[in-house]
C-alpha cells in the first residue's frame, strides 16, 4: 500500500535533499494527503491511465497517482527533487515500475520524449508558468484528453472564464481552442509548504475539436492577442495594426459576422477562428 506525505515527511525528505522551496521555480509542495486524495479522486482517471505530472517535487501528488493505478510520466526541472522521487516512490510503497521521470522543462519537453503517450495531465504547477504549460502541453500533446490542474485562483478564474466577464482574456480563449474548461474546487493556502499568500483552484479541462479546422491555430492565436491588448478599444480598433488600418480591420469583421463595435471580452473562441478565417479569404481576394 502506498503511503502518502504528511507535513512531518515533507519536512524530513527536503531535509536529508538540501531542499528549499524557491520562489523562482514557483514551488510550494503539498503535505496535506485528504488534498491529495480530492485532487486524485476529482480528476476522474480511467484505469491504468497514464497520467503526465509537472512539478511533482517532493512527491505528495505522484504518490497519490500511482496509488490510484495510474502510470505516471513526471517532468521536474530541478534535478535534485526530479533525481529522488523514484527512491521516494519505492520507499513509500508505490508499485513498482510505473513510474518515469524526466529531468526537463515541461516548456521545452517534447512529444517524442514521453512514452507511452500521457492521456491525462494532473499536476500542482508552478504559479508563475502555469498558463503556459497548460496551453504548450495542449499544443505538444495531441494525446492529451483531458486534465485536472491546480493553479493560483486568480490563473483558475482566468482559464475558466467565460465570454462578457472581467477577468476573461488571451488565457480563456487560448485554453477554450482546446479544451472545454469547468472551475473543480478551491484549495487553501495551509496545504502547502511553504504557505503561499494566496488561495489556490483547480481547473478540470476536456479536449474538444478546434472550433474550426480550415484555419491555422497560430492565426487565431494572432487575433486574440491584437483583440486584448487593448482590450478596452472596439474591435476595429483594436485590430487595426493586424489588420492593416481600421477600415481594413471593420471590413474582416463584417465578413465573420462580428459587430465591428464589439471588444473582444464579448466574444468566444469560434467567433476569434471566424475573424482569422475572413482575414485568409479576404486577403486571397485582394491578390
Amino acid at each position: 500500500m502506498t503511503e502518502l506525505l504528511g507535513p512531518a515527511e515533507i519536512r524530513v525528505l527536503a531535509s536529508r535533499l538540501g531542499v528549499a522551496p524557491t520562489k523562482r521555480l514557483g514551488q510550494n509542495f503539498v503535505h496535506d494527503p485528504n488534498t491529495v486524495r480530492r485532487i486524485v479522486a476529482t480528476a476522474g482517471l480511467a484505469a491504468d491511465e497514464v497520467v503526465l505530472e509537472v512539478g511533482p517535487g517532493l512527491g505528495s501528488l505522484t504518490l497519490g497517482l500511482l496509488a490510484a493505478g495510474a502510470r505516471v510520466q513526471a517532468v521536474e526541472i530541478d534535478p535534485v527533487l526530479a533525481g529522488a522521487l523514484e527512491q521516494t516512490a519505492r520507499d513509500r510503497g508505490a508499485p513498482e515500475g510505473r513510474l518515469t521521470v524526466h529531468a526537463a522543462d515541461a516548456l521545452r519537453i517534447t512529444a517524442a520524449e514521453l512514452r507511452p503517450a500521457p492521456t491525462a495531465l494532473v499536476a500542482n504547477l508552478p504559479y508563475n508558468v502555469a498558463v503556459p504549460v497548460v496551453l504548450n502541453l495542449l499544443a505538444e500533446l495531441p494525446t492529451l484528453r483531458h486534465g485536472l490542474v491546480m493553479v493560483q485562483k486568480e490563473v483558475a478564474d482566468r482559464l475558466t472564464a467565460t465570454p462578457g466577464g472581467k477577468v476573461y482574456g488571451i488565457p480563456s480563449v487560448k485554453l477554450a481552442w482546446y479544451a472545454a474548461a469547468r472551475p473543480a474546487g478551491r484549495v487553501p493556502p495551509s496545504v502547502f509548504w511553504p504557505v503561499p499568500n494566496v488561495d489556490s483552484g483547480l481547473v478540470g479541462f476536456t479536449r474538444r475539436e478546434p472550433p474550426r479546422a480550415d484555419v491555422p491555430r497560430a492565426d487565431v492565436f494572432r487575433v486574440v492577442d491584437a483583440a486584448f491588448a487593448q482590450r478596452r478599444k472596439t474591435l476595429r480598433a483594436a485590430l487595426a495594426g493586424w489588420a492593416g488600418g481600421p477600415e481594413r480591420a471593420a471590413q474582416v469583421l463584417v465578413a465573420a459576422g462580428v459587430d465591428p463595435g464589439a471588444r473582444g471580452e464579448s466574444l468566444a473562441v469560434g467567433a476569434f477562428a471566424d475573424i482569422a478565417a475572413a482575414a485568409n479569404v479576404t486577403a486571397h481576394r485582394s491578390e
